[in-house]
């Protein structure tokens, strides 16, 4: 293939700008697919994407114009899968930057923008849903031009829906994305971006060519775990799979060689010929961060085996969350799972119930603590079961993120007031014009992981959006929280919490867990404690049972010697007696503010 025939790219935006829908009219416009097979957010073929109307993950797809090769990957835009954007843009030279023509440059918008240029790759800027009845194409060109210190001029306009302006975008991205840089007769360097596993052929990576060329049964060796393997099928999307003979420079595909074990395959690794090995791997990727942990636990202990199958599987196709295993006192065998955000949890637990027919239990999120203990050592903490001693603790510190968020100037005094709620640090306040603002706090993560998103969406009526980054810990005054029923500690049901908060977030629990939890045939005390300390306590009555009801008439006693029968039974039953807390019994903690 001629190298100068071939473009790279990649598409970013802020959540709901249009990437999907773009993404759609480049396949109908070039041929990739038939108008009788085109559907709405065609390159979305999970079912979670299409319900949610988001994408989750990253899709690669070839298409020709013209005598071009052109590799598109459609990306995320939720703040959660901003991982998923980073491997993309890893395997491109280019970027087209999809900014809302009603809506203009959002919080989201400006970090992709970074995350490009921090990569140093060409940024196309286009300004998307032109043909909507309140779009303010001059007003978004200033904004980009401003924010972004671009040229006005070079800021494209589309209507992807209508199929205004796709000429130009194609002519922009052959002209200013340059094409891949590599020598096609050097060792072969692959980067795997993305992979997942089939049940027929293994582990399929997919695979962006840097070096080299790979040809279809080639031997190839996987660097990091230093595994070797034959290339069974290479292939390329178009946007079904196609299968070719060989991939070369700045080719991006997928390759099957019938790798069983999942443990084997690592997004960021790179593939070299057993032959003609390459001296030094590529650079990868950084380490995922994962903001929040909960833990996964099988309904039916004996699905253990299967839910560890599953995560693993799983972690192939999303290398951004983690988890190992962990034992509960109250929910048995089970793993301890990290994810990037609230939203990422959601889609993995959706994801192992739907695609692996498991039926889970899930805790209440938490995010990750910082202990330093007074012998020195600093232990990381993403279970407060596992909190040691207040004697043996020096500090204990909380992760900050810096939050831009970016509203309506109506809205300022509203959102300022719920950041100091949150105990948010106020940095500054930018106009981008009279009518939008950028807010930037250091907040607490804990304080935002729930439902800060929603309320900042609440108060600016939808137009609010949120951007965050992680920054560091720092030290606050915090307390582990247990909850007690009939006496005996959950686990599960453990937080940590700022202590100012404590009894309000102990009351909340306690009457939250008392609405969920079933009434048994005896009397379940419900209680939230610090240490030793109760600082909260509630009970639910037992169920009525009426022991008398074939006495009638005749002498009180016999009544007297059943009751008494029936609460001897009772005391007995509430020494001995299991509780079986429900899924909403662990949610609970979400809802208590």
């Amino acid at each position: 293939m001629d190298l100068t025939h071939l473009r790279n790219f990649s598409i970013i935006a802020h959540i709901d700008h249009g990437k999907s829908t773009l993404a759609d009219r480049f396949l109908l416009d070039t041929g990739a697919i038939l108008p009788r097979e085109f559907h709405d957010q065609f390159l979305d073929d999970m079912d979670l994407e299409r319900e949610r109307g988001i994408t989750i993950k990253a899709r690669a797809v070839r298409i020709w114009y013209r005598d071009y090769f052109l590799n598109l990957i459609d990306t995320p835009g939720h703040v959660d899968f901003t991982y998923e954007v980073s491997k993309s843009l890893a395997a491109c030279e280019g970027v087209l930057l999809l900014v809302d023509a009603a809506q203009g440059v959002e919080a989201q918008t400006v970090s992709n923008y970074y995350l490009a240029r921090g990569r140093k790759l060409v940024i196309i800027p286009v300004i998307s849903k032109i043909d909507l009845p309140n779009a303010d194409v001059p007003r978004v060109r200033r904004e980009i031009a401003q924010l972004l210190q671009m040229d006005e001029s070079k800021v494209l306009s589309v209507s992807a829906k209508k199929g205004e302006g796709i000429d130009q975008i194609f002519d922009a991205i052959i002209e200013r994305i340059p094409f891949p840089q590599g020598n096609p007769n050097a060792s072969l360097k692959a980067l795997i971006f993305d992979s997942k596993y089939d049940v027929y052929k293994g582990v399929v990576t997919y695979l962006r060519v840097m070096d080299g060329k790979v040809r279809k049964g080639d031997s190839i060796k996987l660097i990091q775990t230093d595994h070797v393997y034959e290339v069974l099928e290479l292939g390329v999307f178009t946007p079904h799979e196609k299968a070719v003979e060989e991939l070369g420079v700045g080719e991006v595909g997928y390759l099957a060689a019938n790798i069983k074990e999942v443990s084997h395959v690592r997004v960021g690794d790179t593939v070299t010929r057993v032959d003609h090995p390459a001296q030094e791997p590529l650079p990868g990727y950084e380490p995922v961060k994962p903001m929040v942990f909960c833990g996964l636990y099988p309904v039916n202990a004996k699905d253990y085996t299967a839910l560890r199958d599953a995560l693993g599987k799983l972690k192939l196709n999303d290398a951004s969350f983690v988890y190992e295993a962990e034992n509960s006192a109250s929910l048995g065998f089970g793993f301890r799972a990290g994810f990037l955000g609230l939203l990422h949890m959601d889609v993995i637990r959706e994801r192992l119930e739907r695609e692996f027919d498991l039926d889970l239990l899930v805790t209440a999120p938490n995010v990750a603590y910082r202990v330093v203990q007074t012998d020195g050592t600093v232990l990381m903490l993403d279970n407060p079961t596992k909190l040691p001693p207040a004697n043996h603790i020096a500090s204990f510190e909380e992760p900050y993120i810096e939050a831009h968020v970016l509203i309506p100037a109506q809205s300022l005094g509203a959102i300022m007031k719920l950041c100091q709620d949150r105990r948010g640090i106020y940095l500054s306040t930018e106009y981008l014009d009279p009518t939008r603002v950028i807010l930037v706090y250091h907040i607490p993560f804990a304080e935002i992981v729930l439902d800060f998103y929603d309320k900042i969406k609440s108060i600016t009526s939808g137009y609010g959006s949120l951007n965050y980054e992680f920054i560091g810990f720092q030290s606050s005054d915090l307390v582990k929280m247990d909850t007690l029923i009939n006496g005996n500690p959950v686990d599960a049901l453990s937080l940590i919490t700022v202590r100012e908060k404590a009894y309000h977030r102990g009351r909340g629990l306690v009457e939250k867990l008392k609405e969920v939890i079933p009434r048994q045939l005896f009397e379940v005390v419900i209680q939230a404690a610090i240490g030793s300390k109760i600082i909260a306590r509630d009970s639910l009555r037992p169920l009525g049972k009426n022991v008398t009801a074939k006495c009638y008439g005749g002498d009180i006693t016999r009544k007297r010697k059943l009751w008494e029968k029936q609460k001897k039974g009772k005391k007995r039953m509430k020494r001995i007696g299991k509780i079986d807390l429900p899924q909403e019994a662990f949610m609970s903690i979400l809802e208590v503010e």
